[in-house]
């Protein structure tokens, strides 16, 4: 600090003040004897400059010497390989227990296990299970056959219905028109 003051200083300073004249013996160098007008006229006091020097330094910002209460950690994202993501998974669960877990042990505490009627997996007996196996393949298999001619023979009956309706519309606008409506296009054509 002390040291850039004495540089300020000795910047500002008008470079009259230090100019020597010098002779080439080394004798005749001592410095000459100050006359009025070489009275040096700093713009800055020399006395407050020794004045500041003289203080004790003043002290660094509060909070320097306090030792921080945090950590900084930077971490890199793991990469997973398939293998990795593989051995992660669990195989070992099947479906849940109808009804959860309690119901189950509740139901196989409550009733005896050699009444297979009240086991919750026996929704069905196997005579039921059977008829329903029958029906479902009967659907899947037969129903859509049965579906699609059912479907083309309501179809073709509308079609049917729909042209002896034009028909009869066309003979009725025929019957109408003069002389049978010859000459009309519409009128001269026989019907299928």
């Amino acid at each position: 600090m002390r040291v850039l003051v004495l540089a300020v200083v000795i910047l500002m300073a008008p470079p009259a003040a230090f100019a020597r004249q010098t002779s080439g013996n080394p004798a005749d160098q001592s410095p000459p004897a100050p006359s009025p007008q070489d009275t040096l006229i700093l713009p800055v006091s020399i006395e407050k400059i020794q004045k500041a020097l003289a203080q004790e330094p003043i002290p660094p910002l509060r909070g320097l010497d306090v030792v921080p209460t945090f950590r900084v950690s930077i971490e890199e994202r793991q990469k997973f390989t398939f293998n990795d993501i593989i051995a992660a998974m669990e195989f070992q669960g099947g479906p849940p227990v109808p009804g959860g877990v309690y119901a189950y042990e509740q139901n196989r505490l409550n009733f005896a296990p050699d009444n297979p009627v009240r086991d919750p997996y026996a929704a069905f007996s196997q005579s039921e299970l059977l008829t329903i196996v029958i029906e479902n393949l009967a659907v899947r298999y037969l129903g859509g056959k049965a579906l699609n001619a059912v479907t083309a023979e309501v179809r073709e009956a509308a079609e049917q219905a729909a042209r002896h309706e034009v028909q009869t519309s066309i003979a009725a606008y025929c019957a109408a028109k003069p002389n049978g409506g010859a000459g009309i296009r519409l009128c001269d054509v026989t019907p299928r």
